[in-house]
């Protein structure tokens, strides 16, 4: 269930709320407006502050209990050096705050942050709702006594009328596509199909105004996606390549293209994974659960222009139909590919869907992918890799994901690398080995992403979390819903 955003003017003297987060940058005082609520508590909000029992770092929270009615709790929450990222710092105080909510068993909750415009107004949504966000679809509830109740409200106090309605407006839908990523991404393999993306596709154009297209096995097989087909050689689950259209544009207009690698499953195939680990691959469909999710947002956004979310989904298989290292299959576009290892499947999957987007003429198109342990090596679970075959595009991707919250961090897609991946029997190999692994893979979808401005994102160290972070659980983050929607905004406007 998404958290229920909504905005106020605030009003202290007459709050009812069962709990208060505040949010305060380092050394900040009480402000003014505050002063009902703190005189309600005898003061201890500027008490705490003139201790030094709350300074406002990163993070940080002090919770206070109030009385039986008006503020019953207040919880101040810690934005960090005033001088910092505002949006960013009070995306992170959100979901801090709605995770502390969610234990102490409150219902619902009021949110102030001073005077904020309403890109904070956002960015203070999307953390509470992304702190709010918890998966529980597949889980046994406790006995009653144990249970508390979930967050299911949050209200965020603000004078500027304008600034609260656009922003909490905003929130509410980009809201929706982050808990659609990551409810997808939390569903387990048997569950989370190929079908069932394209069924949640169709959910979305029925419910949204989009147009949706499937295509199958033997649709792929007539127009000659050998790429793709070989990942999809050894399971029996159909392979969908999904084409969602959302056309709110000029009639005529060039769409954005945003692609998603759709892996429900990824044992490696005849390269088989280690053992250990292995159920962390339900989450190598992230890049598609991303497609989705920003088509959610951006449907909900309404935002005039022309999207297509393109998505290859299936499962990579060890059986007696599996590919093979050392076997050649011909992609699309007419290049041979000799399969150096099965478990670089990813790359095989979206070199056949990138061809596909050609035929759409789009304007630019994004690719996200979990594709590469590299990416991990290289950049750990902070930033998402971030190459392509325009500059000016890769800098407006990177610009997208920083305003969102996703930052990115741009590699080189030299000629040079692309000796790595040079094949002695084929056009190219679908693996160049250890060195340089994130960007010769970046380097083989370039080969297949011809004639159209191009930015691949590797997010296998963004898209989930095997830890428990500050802001969300362990699992799906999310990532790359935010740069998609942000990216596309941008053109929008």
């Amino acid at each position: 269930m998404t958290l229920a955003l909504t905005a106020a003017a605030p009003d202290f003297g007459g709050l009812d709320t069962p709990l208060l987060v505040v949010a305060l940058a380092a050394g900040a005082p009480l402000p003014d407006e505050l002063g009902p609520v703190d005189t309600a508590l005898g003061g201890a909000l500027r008490r705490a502050l003139v201790r030094r029992d709350f300074r406002g770092a990163r993070d940080e929270t002090l919770h206070l209990a109030g009385g039986e009615r008006g503020v019953e709790r207040v919880l101040l929450t810690g934005l960090g050096p005033a001088a910092g990222d505002q949006p960013g710092a009070l995306r992170r105080a959100g979901a801090i705050a709605a995770r502390a909510a969610a234990r102490l068993g409150v219902p619902r909750l009021a949110f102030y942050a001073g005077a904020v415009d309403a890109a904070a107004v956002e960015a203070a949504g999307l953390g509470l709702a992304a702190g709010a966000w918890d998966f529980k679809e597949l889980k046994t509830p406790p006995p009653a006594d144990e249970q508390r109740a979930p967050l299911e409200q949050a209200t965020i106090l603000a004078a500027d009328q304008r600034a609260r309605d656009a922003g909490v407006r905003a929130a509410a839908a980009i809201s929706e596509g982050h808990s659609l990523a990551r409810r997808l991404g939390m569903l387990p393999g048997n569950v989370c199909t190929p079908d069932y993306l394209a069924d949640t596709a169709r959910d979305i154009a029925k419910r949204l105004g989009m147009q949706v297209t499937t295509l199958d096995r033997a649709a792929m097989q007539r127009e000659k996606m050998g790429s793709f087909l070989c990942v999809a050689q050894g399971t029996t689950q159909e392979p969908r390549l999904i084409v969602l259209e959302y056309r709110r544009g000029p009639k005529d207009g060039r769409p954005i293209a945003l692609v998603g690698k759709g892996l429900c499953f990824d044992s490696g195939g005849i390269s088989i994974k280690p053992a250990q680990g292995m159920e962390w691959m339900k989450f190598d469909m992230c890049g598609a659960a991303g497609v989705l999710g920003a088509m959610e947002a951006i449907g909900r956004l309404e935002l005039p222009v022309n999207v297509v979310g393109l998505i290859g989904a299936t499962t990579n298989m060890p059986s007696g139909e599996a590919v093979k290292p050392g076997d050649v299959v011909q992609a699309s576009n007419g290049k041979y590919i000799e399969i150096i290892n099965t478990d670089a499947e990813g790359r095989l999957v979206l070199a056949d869907v990138l061809a596909f987007a050609k035929r759409l003429s789009p304007i630019a198109a994004i690719d996200a992918a979990t594709l590469t342990g590299a990416c991990v090596i290289a950049l750990g679970h902070t930033a998402t890799g971030v190459m392509g075959n325009d500059d000016a595009l890769v800098q407006e991707v990177l610009d997208a994901g920083k305003r969102s919250g996703e930052p990115g961090w741009p590699l080189p897609l030299w000629e040079d690398y692309k000796e790595l991946i040079k094949s002695d029997v084929a056009d190219i190999k679908n693996s160049g080995g250890r060195p340089a692994g994130t960007i010769t893979a970046a380097m083989f979808l370039r080969e297949f992403a011809e004639g159209y401005p191009w930015v691949h994102l590797d997010v296998a160290g963004t898209a989930y979390t095997e830890s428990d972070l500050a802001t969300v659980p362990r699992g799906p983050t999310g990532v790359p819903v935010g740069t998609f929607v942000e990216f596309v905004r941008g053109r929008a406007h």
